[in-house]
């Protein structure tokens, strides 16, 4: 589908969006993050299991947008109560984010959206990825920065919320 029709879609990441990182030691190195994405994992218990709900409420289409592609489906959605969702095709994720480059996910999210308006929450949004979407999605776009210590809270809902129910 193209243009602005239907409900918007919403990208969520995983990590540091859903799944806190306070407090947690993340992964140095490539073989570490096969074993963080696994239900072993225990940062999973500080996923806040209210989300699910309050994701299902929202007037969306939810589609994942995580390096953890196919894996949320069989560890995150479970733990919060959502159904499988579809997964955004992205590229091959840096071993190093570089906040002065746009992120990996940017173009891919565009792409996916053809036009469509859409919310991507992620705690690794910056000004550059806010420009190149306002430079090259002609459709109403909210990029939502959530703090990757803390993850989501009702006040990011309320944003989401505010931000899908004024289109």
């Amino acid at each position: 589908m193209t243009g602005g029709g239907g409900r918007p879609l919403l990208f969520l990441d995983v990590d540091g969006t859903l799944l806190p990182y306070g407090g947690g030691r993340l992964p140095s190195a490539p073989e570490e993050w096969v074993a963080w994405q696994h239900t072993s994992n225990p940062q999973l218990a500080r996923i806040d299991l209210t989300h699910g709900p309050r994701l299902l409420r929202l007037p969306c289409e939810l589609m994942w947008a995580t390096a953890w592609m196919d894996d949320a489906n069989e560890v995150i959605a479970p733990l919060l109560g959502l159904p499988a969702l579809p997964v955004v095709d992205l590229p091959e994720c840096p071993e190093e984010d570089n906040a002065d480059l746009l992120h990996w996910k940017t173009r891919a999210l565009v792409r996916e959206a053809a036009g469509r308006p859409f919310i991507w929450v992620d705690d690794e949004i910056t000004g550059l990825d806010r420009a190149w979407v306002a430079r090259h999605h002609p459709g109403r776009a909210l990029l939502h920065r959530v703090a990757s210590e803390v993850g989501m809270t009702p006040a990011d809902f309320t944003v989401l919320q505010t931000w899908a129910a004024a289109g």
